[in-house]
């Protein structure tokens, strides 16, 4: 018996924002999706617009699995994960053994073919789209409790942003100047459109 699909199945239960009062629940499966969405997005205006040698599926699947070791860890706020390098390095190693002990539930003829999801090369341009991705989704949370009045997410969205604003990738400003914009309209001004 193998335990993967199960513990990944369970990413639907693990609650994103901790410390933040949440108007709209999010949970990890949620978010991966949208993250996944974002990546491949972003990935094919890499390829379309500036022809970058890259497989848009490729970045569509490490996005998926990017938060897939927080089954195991759980989801630990970002300002209590960076909030000094000591908690930020223990924390990566708690998170790299919870990413193995993951592939480890695969059966060995499987493992190298997940491998590189689970454990992707955070050095690549693919790793960069996803993270860039990862943001531009906390930043639409932010957007999204706007939206409902809760100020919770003010200072977070302004954090955000302003590491979107420094990320020197054009196909992410592409995606926060044509697409973001929508995020923030209403059901009736989409479909108006």
């Amino acid at each position: 018996m193998n335990h993967f699909f199960a513990y990944l199945d369970r990413l639907k239960l693990i609650k994103r924002w901790g410390l933040m009062r949440n108007t709209i629940p999010e949970n990890d499966m949620e978010h991966s999706m949208q993250t996944a969405f974002i990546a491949h997005g972003l990935a094919v205006l890499g390829k379309t617009r500036h022809h970058r040698d890259i497989d848009p599926e490729h970045v569509l699947s490490l996005a998926i699995y990017h938060d897939a070791g927080e089954v195991i860890t759980g989801d630990l706020p970002t300002p209590v994960k960076y909030k000094n390098p000591a908690i930020s390095d223990a924390y990566h190693a708690i998170e790299e053994h919870a990413k193995q002990q993951l592939l480890d539930m695969l059966p060995d003829d499987m493992q190298d073919y997940f491998k590189p999801y689970i454990q992707p090369d955070e050095q690549t341009y693919e790793w960069r789209l996803v993270k860039a991705a990862d943001r531009i989704s906390a930043y639409l949370k932010c957007i999204e409790e706007e939206k409902m009045g809760n100020r919770e997410f003010a200072q977070a969205k302004i954090t955000i942003q302003d590491s979107i604003n420094q990320n020197n990738l054009p196909e992410v400003h592409e995606f926060m100047r044509e697409f973001v914009p929508s995020f923030s309209l209403t059901p009736d001004e989409l479909s108006r459109m």
